[in-house]
């Protein structure tokens, strides 16, 4: 993997580990000569992210709207920033420039993000890694979610297995390396 895009959230959250997991992620893919695809703003995980990266010698790459410009949120020490008119063409765009993708904690927007690429991914027309980083059991209550619509028939098995979650940035990473997409689509059905 050369980029990996992160969606996480423009506020710290309410204890430091999410601040400093997000850094430390993003120092980490540095290390390994990974680039980071995010947001683009210079507030909250993500800014955390983006300065783990950029403090270590690493790459990272902004794909923020003109409005959130416009906000004076951009972050000013990017190794590139690109700028686009909508919200969609934003996760269009990161999607397109990375070869994986790992969501933090955050909220609608973070949901919004890793919720369009799994679906794209279980349509077909991705076969990225896609991770959560479960920091202090953020995401607890939607792996449950995942598993109770996989039990009531909404979420077949082989697609709720897409979302690799782990609670170190390690064990993720050992995952999306050693991820191998399905070869059933979701509109297939399955001849057993």
């Amino acid at each position: 993997m050369k980029r990996i895009a992160i969606f996480c959230g423009s506020s710290d959250g309410n204890s430091p580990v999410f601040r400093e997991t997000a850094y430390n992620l993003g120092k980490i893919l540095a290390q390994k000569g990974i680039d980071i695809v995010y947001g683009g703003a210079k507030v909250g995980i993500m800014k955390a992210v983006a300065d783990g990266a950029m403090q270590n010698n690493g790459s990272a790459i902004g794909v923020l709207t003109r409005f959130l410009q416009g906000k004076e949120v951009a972050h000013n020490g990017l190794t590139e920033l690109i700028l686009v008119d909508s919200m969609h063409e934003r996760k269009h765009k990161m999607n397109e420039l990375s070869n994986g993708m790992i969501a933090l904690p955050g909220g609608f927007g973070t949901l919004d993000e890793l919720f369009d690429v799994l679906t794209l991914g279980q349509l077909g027309q991705h076969q990225k890694p896609i991770g959560i980083l479960n920091i202090n059991g953020y995401f607890d209550h939607l792996v449950s979610l995942l598993q109770t619509m996989t039990e009531k028939g909404f979420l077949k098995e082989q697609n709720r297995s897409m979302l690799l979650i782990a609670d170190s940035v390690e064990a993720l990473l050992e995952k999306m390396y050693a991820y191998q997409p399905s070869t059933t689509s979701k509109w297939i059905q399955s001849s057993s």
